[in-house]
């Protein structure tokens, strides 16, 4: 009995994907937080998981994609700009050398002393070593080159990254494929 108590846990801990009522992609929550939402009558379940989670007097389907019933106002493209956002963009990789195997900081590709702002579009992720060889210089200065050009991304390029093998069902919520009409 424990043991179905842990994979019932880990289940719960599975990622959901919310959508608004207009079927815009909102949030990922746990399934424990849909089951909850969805017991509220505040979601409606679309899409459920294989698996099923069970209590001692019902057991239900774990679900995958719900949408909330009151569309919701909610800006869901915007991605807070903060260090851990930043690496994320840049898939855990050097901007500048393509290291992944290391710890990685932020680096102003025009530096704050000659003016460069605190900005998508001018910051990076960067190895330690590449972070002080370029120092307080361009990269044109420094003679390094970035890899790619930076840019804002939008939520929707993080939800994308959640899609793993088991939330296939979640690509035509997130115009990664079309819907299959029936």
């Amino acid at each position: 009995m424990p043991s179905s108590i842990a994979i019932n846990g880990h289940l719960l801990n599975r990622a959901v994907l919310v959508l608004n009522a207009n079927y815009s992609p909102m949030m990922v929550c746990t399934a424990k937080r849909a089951i909850c939402m969805d017991y509220l009558d505040k979601v409606e379940v679309l899409v459920n998981y294989n698996e099923q989670v069970h209590s001692p007097t019902i057991s239900l389907d774990l679900p995958s994609v719900v949408k909330i019933r009151d569309y919701v106002r909610y800006d869901n493209l915007s991605v807070d700009l903060n260090r851990k956002n930043v690496i994320a963009r840049d898939e855990h990789v050097c901007q500048y050398c393509g290291n992944s195997k290391t710890s990685l900081t932020i680096d102003h590709i025009n530096p704050k002393g000659k003016g460069g702002l605190d900005t998508w579009e001018n910051l990076v992720a960067a190895c330690k070593p590449c972070n002080q060889k370029k120092g307080d210089k361009t990269p044109e200065e420094a003679n390094m080159l970035l890899t790619r050009i930076p840019k804002r991304p939008n939520r929707l390029h993080y939800f994308q990254l959640y899609v793993k093998a088991q939330q296939q069902d979640w690509r035509p919520y997130l115009f990664m494929e079309p819907f299959e009409v029936n």
